[in-house]
This record gives C-alpha cells, structure tokens and sequence, in this order.
C-alpha cells in the first residue's frame, strides 16, 4: 500500500493523490492548477503516473482545482471510472465544458497574436484539451447512492463519501484498504466548509481514520464571524449605490454566488438593502449552476429547505436580472449604480475582467472580495494594493474601493480544522495539502497528536 502527491502538494490548486493497493491504482481529485503563467504551465506537466494506469478516480467535488485535468487524464489513456455524488457530477460537466471552451479560446488568442509578428517561427498553440476531450470524460463519470453509505470499488478497497459541506454535492472520502493480512483507513478531507453558513449543512462527522490528508488553505487564521461579514457586505453595497457608483463582486460561479444571492434575497426582505437595488448576474456559467442547485435539494440545509417550503426562491428576489449574452453584458459598462457579479473570484478569466476594466479607476465604484486569492493572480494584486494593474492588456489604474469580505470564504478556518481533525480520532499521520507554505507550518505545529507530513510534488509513501 502506498501513497502518492502528484497535486497541491504545498500548493493551493491541482488537487491530486494517488493510493496504490492490490495492484489497484485510485486517484482522488484530478484537478487543474490556477494562478499564474508557471502554474499554467504546470498543468502541461507530466501527472507523476500513467493515466492509462488508473483504474478508479474518485471526486471531491466540482471545482476546476479538483477536477480541472480529467479531461487531459482520459485523453492521455483513463478508462477507469470517476466516482462521486450526483451533484458534482453535474456540476464538474459544466465546470470542465466551461473549461474546455476557456482553452480553446486562449490557444486561438495566442495564435493570431503570434500570426501577427511576422518573425514568429514557434509551434502553434495548443489547447490543454478541447471540448470533444471534455464530453468524452463525462460518460466514465457513476453517482454513488448516497453520503455514509460504503461502496465496494473491489476485493480489499471500499470507499464512502461523507458531506464536506465546501460546495454542493462536495464530499469527505474515506478509503478502506486490506493487502496480505494489513488494514489500513485513509480520509480525504477534499475541501471542508464552514459551520453555520447558508443553503448547506455543516461537515459531517468524520470517521477515524489512520492516516489523514487535509487541506490547509486557511490553517494560519481564523475567518471573521459571518453575521457582520454580511452587514459589511450590505454596508459596502449601500454606501456606493449612494454616490452613484457601481458594486463590482468577483465571484466563484460555484456555491459563492449562489450564496450572495441568498443574503442579497434575505438583505431585502428585511429591508436592509432597497427595493430599488439592482443586481446583474453576469456569469453564463454561474447562472447555469443555480439551476443545477434547484435542482439538488436534497443536498439543503433546513433553514434554506424552510424558505423553499414557503413557496419562496432562495436564489430569486425582485431587481434581480440574469445576463446570458455577450452583448448584454459589454452593455452594462453603460450602467451606474448598481452590483454586478461576475466570475471568475480570482480575475483570471471571465466577465469580470470587461466590468474591472470600465469601473476600476472610478472613485464611486467599489470592488468586493468574498474569496480566495490565490498569489500571482489579478485578485490578489488588487487586494494587496497595487495602484495599477494589467486587464485585458491595458493599464488600468486602481481607485475604486476595495473590500476584502473574509467571514464569506467557503473553506473552513484554522479552528475548524482542527476541530474536524480532532473527530478523527488519533490518526498516525497526517499530510497537509491544498495550502501555502506559511498556512501548512502554521497549521502542522497545532497538530501535536498525530505525525505530520507536509509532501513534496510526486512524494511517495508507504501506508
């Protein structure tokens, strides 16, 4: 039995690790690093194994970090099956399309620019992969029954989900192991929500487990309390309306923006917000995930499944109005005094970056974060400061408002990590992940009950 780090090993992004058993190869995540240049190239690095070698993938959840190179693993020779709930299956197949059209797009960007210098003699661009890739993964995806329920992969390995309560659908995985007389428990933590947030549940319990890999993106600080991250979020709001400015939000199409939909419904049927607010959804991709959360209830905690009860939308409110077309949303640099979401939560791509552009350098506007920024990306320069930034390949001069909302994160704090840690029993190791560098050390020295290891990329240990 062993185990492998091929993703997010004292790293953020590109989630992936592989457990050797039986002659049995299970990968858990498979996801695309993000960030800047070097991170792109990375992902067009070896994966550290054979992708025809693969016989199960097993899914966390949604996000592009976790599940962003199954495309490229199945063009390279996977033929296993992707396990996981039914609402990530859904919502990776919107996650990797939108993927797919992303790439496309860039290679053809960079080919006409390079068709445009006249000494140009490189290779043209490719896509990481392309959208026939991405639809052919999608038919080795199966749906697990149900949460706390044990599935068999074969002889000696069974696995199951438990709710991680990150985004809809996301799990806890626990693998179950037993080669020449030996058992061993191995808990994925995938990403792990916060307690007491909207629309999900809190995490669930976890089993004990012998050896345990846990993401450590927060592990050096606590989140703010989420009451007054919401009133500041309504405060920002209210204050730039006021003088006439608009209310950019750079936002994660998956579970972020289901939620500030949620608190805006909420802000204003308690009348903290006014009646004559106007929000633009401006994110295709965004849009099409609230859909794909109607439609998985059952994935609801019970004060969202109240609101449903009384005949109500969680994601619904008057003002609200959803931009599909390319052309609406180039329309709304026109429009004053408003909010406008938009991905992607870390500026590396989508609308956002058109609304960045038109709205940055004016004084009335305000620019609210309520995610992650991972380092070297076009967030992250925003917040820590810069006074001008590059968008869309134009200087663009930062003098809107920034507003860092941190109590809206959907990872769970250094407290939180501990205390679902701590339920895990007395594990024997522990292996950091899916962190920086400062987070893993902070995080591994409040860990004293167990040995902690933080792994290199392509790291190998026995289990």
């Amino acid at each position: 039995m062993r185990i492998a780090f091929h993703g997010a090993a004292r790293n953020v992004t590109g989630s992936c690790h592989l457990i050797e058993c039986r002659g049995k190869r299970i990968l858990i995540d498979c996801g695309l690093y993000q960030g800047n240049r070097e991170m792109d190239e990375e992902n067009r690095h070896d994966f550290g194994f054979d992708p025809a070698s693969v016989d199960y993938l097993l899914l966390t959840h949604g996000h592009l970090d976790h599940c962003g190179r199954i495309p490229l693993l199945s063009r390279l020779g996977f033929k296993g099956t992707i396990l996981t709930t039914a609402a990530t299956r859904e919502l990776a197949r919107l996650v990797l399309l939108d993927s797919a059209r992303i790439q496309e797009e860039e290679a053809r960007y960079r080919n006409y620019k390079a068709s445009k210098r006249s000494s140009n003699r490189g290779e043209a661009a490719e896509p990481l992969y392309d959208t026939l890739d991405a639809l052919n993964s999608l038919a080795a995806f199966a749906d697990i029954a149900s949460f706390a329920q044990a599935y068999e992969l074969c002889p000696g390995i069974r696995v199951t989900f438990y709710d991680a309560g990150h985004i809809l659908g996301s799990a806890c995985i626990l693998v179950e192991l037993e080669e020449g007389g030996h058992q061993h428990r191995v808990l994925f933590s995938g990403d792990l929500g916060c307690d007491g947030r909207a629309i999900l549940p809190d995490p669930a319990r976890p089993p004990h487990a012998d050896t345990v890999v846990m993401e450590s993106t927060y592990g050096d600080r606590l989140h703010k309390n989420l009451a007054p991250s919401i009133e500041e979020f309504y405060q920002a709001i209210n204050t730039t309306i006021a003088r006439g400015g608009n209310v950019l939000v750079p936002s994660f199409a998956l579970e972020r923006t289901q939620e500030l939909l949620y608190y805006l419904r909420e802000g204003l049927e308690l009348g903290r917000l006014s009646n004559h607010l106007r929000v633009y959804l401006d994110s295709p991709m965004a849009i099409s995930a609230t859909q794909i959360f109607r439609r998985h209830r059952e994935c609801f905690d019970e004060e969202t499944w109240e609101v449903v009860a009384a005949g109500r939308d969680p994601f619904e409110f008057p003002g609200l109005e959803i931009v599909r077309d390319a052309s609406e949303s180039m329309a709304l640099k026109q429009i004053r005094g408003a909010v406008i979401i938009a991905g992607s939560g870390m500026c590396t791509g989508g609308r956002i970056r058109h609304h960045l552009r038109h709205n940055l350098w004016r004084r009335e506007a305000s620019v609210v974060f309520v995610g992650y920024a991972a380092g070297g990306t076009l967030a992250r320069q925003i917040i820590e400061g810069a006074e001008v930034v590059r968008v869309l390949h134009e200087d663009v001069e930062v003098n809107a408002e920034i507003h860092t909302i941190g109590g809206f994160s959907a990872h769970a704090d250094q407290r939180e990590l501990l205390k679902w840690h701590a339920q895990t029993g007395s594990p024997e190791r522990t292996f950091l992940v899916h962190g920086e560098e400062m987070a893993m050390q902070t995080l591994a020295g409040q860990l004293t009950s167990t040995t902690v290891a933080i792994p290199h990329l392509h790291e190998s240990f026995a289990l």
